[in-house]
């Protein structure tokens, strides 16, 4: 479990995707200096786990690996050798939860459509698959490459958030481009409800539909 509140931007100093899977190297100053082999370590807003980790002059060497479909539903595969990603190292239970809960489950992947300058903060829109629109609410929280961001307002085709420059200068929002492809999870909360919801819209319509039929099976026998 995540926090949303990313601790330093990595550097990516190895991403090989050959016959034997997918690896790779991220270099770290804040972040490796604590973890252990076995931990959670969310990448751009993925929860991945440490398989490997060493000096690297001033910093560590993380190293992860990729299931498949980490590599097909996320933005991994826009990266390269050079490119600076996000991380957060998982919640301790005497954390302060300064975010909002992140599990590092990614549900998809947006589209930038904007990203610019409005006086001294930067609007930031994405246009995510049409199937998540439904998660997003007005003053909702959504998380961004890992980073707990709250929707301003709900677009009728994405959403749009507005970044403080501390935001923008310590996270890789800063190499960010119109047209890049981010990491969205949607708020835990709000997905429970709605799964909650569904599951209970069928019983509950089955048993209108008995309780009707009873009521007009007692009125035929009077």
């Amino acid at each position: 479990m995540f926090s949303g509140i990313v601790e330093e931007a990595g550097t990516i100093t190895a991403l090989d995707r050959g016959a034997s899977g997918i690896r790779m190297a991220v270099r770290a100053a804040v972040v490796g200096k604590e973890v252990k082999l076995g931990d959670s370590v969310a990448v751009n807003g993925c929860c991945l786990t440490l398989v490997g980790r060493k000096r690297a002059g001033a910093g560590t060497e993380l190293r992860f690996d990729l299931l498949e479909e980490t590599w097909r539903k996320t933005s991994f595969a826009q990266l390269q050798v050079g490119s600076r990603v996000n991380l957060e190292r998982a919640l301790r239970m005497s954390d302060r939860l300064g975010g909002h809960f992140v599990t590092g489950h990614v549900d998809g992947t947006g589209r930038i459509v904007r990203w610019e300058a409005v006086g001294a903060d930067w609007a930031l829109e994405v246009e995510p698959p049409q199937e998540m629109m439904r998660h997003f609410l007005y003053k909702g929280s959504v998380a961004i490459d890992g980073i707990s961001l709250t929707v301003a307002d709900v677009l009728k085709r994405g959403i749009r958030m507005w970044i403080i420059p501390h935001t923008r200068d310590v996270t890789q929002l800063a190499e960010r481009r119109v047209g890049d492809l981010v990491n969205l999870e949607a708020d835990l909360l709000g997905k429970y409800v709605e799964q909650f919801i569904s599951n209970r819209a069928p019983k509950a319509a089955g048993r209108r539909a008995s309780s009707s039929k009873a009521r007009s099976t007692a009125r035929a026998s009077r």
